[in-house]
C-alpha cells in the first residue's frame, strides 16, 4: 500500500515545492507579472463594457475647462455645478487635454479607455516598484484584484488617478537613483492634488541622506520651480487666489461622505477637538518614524543627522550613507508617510483608496504579517471601501486596517540596515583604525 501511494505522496510534495517557488521566488515575476497586467487589462475593458459610468465629478472638471480655454485666468472665478476648482493647476491641464481629446468631455467611453490605460501604466509602474523592493510574487495578485480601485479609476475619472500616477512614476525614479525625474514627477504630483503633500516629510529626509546637502537643497528647489512654472498662468490676475483655493488647508469635508472617522459620530467628527487630536498624532507618528526608522541609513540620532548641516560628512562616509537609501528604503518611508497621513486624515473619501489600494500590500509585508493575515487584512480593508454609504462598522475597520500597517510596519523595519548603517561603519567614532572603502548595496 506504501509502495502504490509513494508516487502520488512524491507528485504531492513536488507541487507543493513547486507552488512555494512560485510563491516566493522573485525569479518568476518576469513572466508572472506581464501576466497578471493583461489579465487587468481585460478586466478593466469588461468593466467598461458592462458597468455603467457613474457621474461625479467629470462634468464639473469639463465646466472648470471650459471657463479656462476661454480666457478666464483667475481661479477664484472658475466654478462648476459642484463647486469652485480646488485643485492646483497641474489638474486644470490634465483635464484640459482630456477636454479636447474626448470632443469637449462628451465621449465618457473614450475618456474611460484612457483612465483605463492611465491604470494599466500605474499598475505596471507600482509592480516595478515592487520588484525593486524584493517583494515576493504571492503579493502581486492584490494589486490587481481591487474592485473599488477599478471604480475609482475606470467608472468616476477621478483626479487622483493622476496624482498617484505621478507619484509612483516619481517613486520609482527615487528607486532608481534618478533624483531629477523624480523631484519633476512627485512636484507635478502634488500639482495634480494636494493629497501627495502628505508624502514630503519622506521624500525629504529620503534626499538629505542619499544627496549632497547642496543637490538636496536644489532638489527641493526644483520643486518648487515646477509649481511656480504650474501656477505662472494665473499668478498675474490673483496669487492669493491661486495659493488659497489650490493648497486650502482648512477645507472642512461633510460627514455625510466620510469613509473613515464615522464611527466617532457627527458631533465628535466636527468638533475642534477632533481636528487637534489628528493633527498632534499625524506629528507624533512623524516624528516618531523619523527619529526611530527613517535616519536608519546614517544610523545617526536625529540631532546629530540635524549636525551634519554645518559640519559634513566626510565624502566616503556620505557615499556609504547615500547607498543605503536602497530601493526599499525609498518605497518603505514614502509609502509609510503616506499611509500615517491617510490615518490621521479627518475625511477620506471613496476616490483616496486610489492611494491606499498599492500602498497597503507592501506595509502589511514590511510588517513581518504571515502570508494568510496579510491577505485577511487586505480583504477586510477592501470590503470596508466598498461599503457605500460607510457604516459605523466599516469606518471602523477603514481606520483599524490603516493602524495595522503603520504600527506593523514600525515594528517589521525596526531591524532594517541594523549592520549597514553609519553607527556601525565606525563614523562619529573616536578610533585610529581605518574603516571599511563603501560598497554598492545590492537592494
Amino acid at each position: 500500500m506504501a509502495s502504490q501511494s509513494s508516487p502520488i505522496v512524491n507528485l504531492a510534495t513536488h507541487l507543493y515545492r513547486h507552488a512555494i517557488g512560485l510563491a516566493t521566488n522573485p525569479k518568476h515575476l518576469r513572466w508572472l507579472a506581464p501576466l497578471l497586467i493583461v489579465a487587468d487589462a481585460g478586466l478593466c475593458a469588461l468593466i467598461i463594457w458592462k458597468v455603467p459610468y457613474t457621474e461625479i465629478d467629470w462634468k464639473t472638471y469639463m465646466q472648470q475647462v471650459s471657463q479656462y480655454v476661454s480666457g478666464e485666468r483667475d481661479y477664484v472665478l472658475i466654478k462648476g455645478d459642484t463647486g469652485p476648482l480646488v485643485y492646483p493647476a497641474a489638474h486644470l491641464y490634465i483635464y484640459t487635454a482630456l477636454y479636447y481629446i474626448t470632443d469637449q468631455g462628451r465621449n465618457i467611453e473614450l475618456a474611460q479607455y484612457v483612465f483605463g490605460g492611465l491604470y494599466l501604466v500605474v499598475l505596471s509602474v507600482a509592480m516595478a516598484c515592487y520588484r525593486l523592493a524584493g517583494v515576493p510574487p504571492y503579493l502581486f495578485p492584490l494589486l490587481i484584484l481591487s474592485k473599488r480601485l477599478h471604480s475609482v479609476f475606470v467608472l468616476r475619472l477621478f483626479n487622483d488617478c493622476f496624482a498617484v500616477a505621478a507619484l509612483w512614476i516619481a517613486i520609482y525614479a527615487y528607486q532608481k537613483r534618478i533624483w531629477t525625474v523624480g523631484n519633476i514627477a512627485y512636484s507635478w504630483a502634488l500639482g495634480t492634488k494636494m493629497t501627495v503633500l502628505l508624502a514630503l516629510p519622506a521624500i525629504g529626509i529620503m534626499l538629505f541622506q542619499a544627496l549632497p546637502f547642496g543637490r538636496a537643497l536644489k532638489s527641493a528647489a526644483l520643486m518648487a520651480q515646477v509649481q511656480i512654472i504650474l501656477a505662472f498662468p494665473f499668478l498675474p490676475a490673483n496669487p492669493t487666489g491661486y495659493l488659497l483655493r489650490s493648497f486650502d488647508v482648512t477645507r472642512q469635508f461633510l460627514f455625510k461622505w466620510t469613509v473613515n472617522w464615522r464611527f466617532m459620530g457627527e458631533q465628535s467628527f466636527l468638533s475642534r477637538e477632533f481636528s487637534t487630536t489628528l493633527l498632534i498624532t499625524h506629528a507624533s507618528l512623524l516624528s516618531l518614524f523619523l527619529i526611530t526608522r527613517w535616519t536608519q541609513p546614517s544610523g545617526l540620532s536625529l540631532p546629530s543627522l540635524a549636525r551634519t548641516l554645518f559640519q559634513p560628512f566626510p565624502p566616503q562616509a556620505k557615499q556609504q550613507m547615500s547607498l543605503l537609501v536602497t530601493p526599499s528604503f525609498v518605497l518603505t518611508t514614502i509609502l509609510t508617510a503616506l499611509a500615517i497621513g491617510l490615518l490621521c486624515a479627518r475625511s477620506l473619501h471613496y476616490q483616496f483608496y486610489s492611494y491606499v489600494a498599492w500602498t497597503s500590500p507592501f506595509l502589511l509585508w514590511k510588517s513581518g504579517l504571515h502570508p494568510i493575515l496579510i491577505y485577511l487584512v487586505w480583504a477586510a480593508q477592501e470590503w470596508a471601501w466598498n461599503v457605500y454609504p460607510s457604516t459605523d462598522r466599516s469606518s471602523l475597520v477603514v481606520v483599524a486596517c490603516l493602524v495595522v500597517q503603520v504600527l506593523g510596519v514600525w515594528w517589521g523595519s525596526r531591524n532594517d540596515l541594523a549592520f549597514g548603517s553609519l553607527e556601525h561603519s565606525g563614523y562619529g567614532q573616536t578610533t585610529s583604525e581605518p574603516r571599511e572603502e563603501a560598497k554598492p548595496i545590492k537592494s
